[in-house]
């Protein structure tokens, strides 16, 4: 644990010794502020549903631009061989930076509770489903974290870490939007497989321990890719 702590500040502290948290951070507020106020000042529905609605669709494009130099820019400049050297493990160094990107999605996610906070002192807020809404928001945010640093052990380029990256996210995503279209005996299996069924138990304030494990499992599953990889890279 001390080691992965160790990797786990040195990866936060570069995010905010750079631009890249705070023009993240500022993004993703703006976007979501946007859907915020649309409709609570223009259409007259005070409602933070939209913006939970929103947390999949955003997290398909930020993630993997968190993870997207995880691992590639320590293998293009060369410092990941200064890594080995290390008295750590390769699972230390994964997990280290897997938890620094996950936790900035993370932050992200949490500064959004100003919204329903807001809400809150002019109308009625179900607290119940908006929290319901936040675990599962950081749940995948994890998931698709897991995916990105695996892309990003893939290759050097951050952009092909980015890509690669937005597409098995994207996969994830798309395919539990096919089940109205599949026949019964396919859509219980494929709507298992996608994320939107596991979201939108969430979004309804419903915390199954299933969909838990789901998010769990994916994440774990990427990221024994990753270690894979690696080992292989070595």
């Amino acid at each position: 644990m001390k080691n992965i702590l160790i990797v786990f500040k040195k990866e936060l502290r570069t995010y905010f010794n750079s631009p890249i948290a705070y023009v993240v951070i500022t993004l993703f507020l703006l976007l979501c502020g946007y859907f915020f106020i649309v409709p609570l000042f223009v259409v007259g529905q005070a409602s933070v549903r939209h913006v939970m609605d929103l947390f999949p669709l955003l997290s398909l494009f930020f993630v993997p631009a968190i993870t997207m130099r995880l691992l590639s820019e320590e293998m293009k400049s060369g410092t990941i061989e200064l890594l080995y050297t290390m008295p750590m493990k390769e699972e230390e160094i994964i997990i280290g930076k897997y938890l620094s990107g996950a936790a900035l999605f993370g932050m992200c996610v949490v500064a959004t509770v100003f919204y329903p906070i807001m809400l809150s002192l002019i109308g009625k807020v179900d607290w119940g489903q908006a929290m319901g809404s936040y675990v599962g928001a950081i749940l995948l945010g994890c998931m698709f974290s897991a995916a990105g640093i695996f892309s990003s052990s893939i290759t050097k380029n951050q952009i092909i870490s980015f890509i690669t990256g937005f597409v098995i996210c994207f996969i994830f995503f798309i395919i539990g939007q096919t089940v109205p279209f599949l026949p019964p005996f396919l859509a219980k299996t494929v709507s298992f497989i996608g994320v939107t069924s596991h979201i939108e138990n969430f979004n309804r304030g419903v915390i199954d321990s299933r969909d838990i494990m789901y998010f769990l499992s994916v994440s774990a599953f990427f990221l024994y890719c990753t270690l894979a990889v690696m080992k292989t890279k070595k």
